[in-house]
């Protein structure tokens, strides 16, 4: 049974549904590693930790400016960490040098 103006497809759903749940997912996702991120600069702003590294995002690369600009507004750095996963990002909150 093909998908056809909205007929459901009995193998695989509707493609709306499948785009709105990954929509839905790629959301959560950013959110909670901007969570992440904020718990981070929470902890090293505390004096917790000297640095914080949150390892593997997915969306770090995007998240990059956003973590750097909270970082700021905490008197902190925000440096992204470089590997050879090209789809995982890390960024290490630290205090700033200098």
């Amino acid at each position: 049974m093909a998908q056809f103006c909205g007929v459901r497809d009995s193998k695989h759903g509707r493609a709306e549904d499948s785009a709105d749940q990954f929509d839905q997912t790629v959301s959560e996702t950013i959110d909670h590693e901007l969570e992440l991120i904020r718990a981070a600069i929470a902890m090293v702003k505390s004096g917790a930790s000297q640095r914080v590294v949150v390892a593997s995002l997915h969306f770090g690369d995007q998240l990059l400016p956003r973590a750097r600009a909270l970082a700021a507004m905490s008197g902190l750095q925000a440096t992204p960490l470089w590997s050879l996963d090209k789809h995982n990002r890390s960024i290490a909150i630290e205090a700033k040098v200098g």
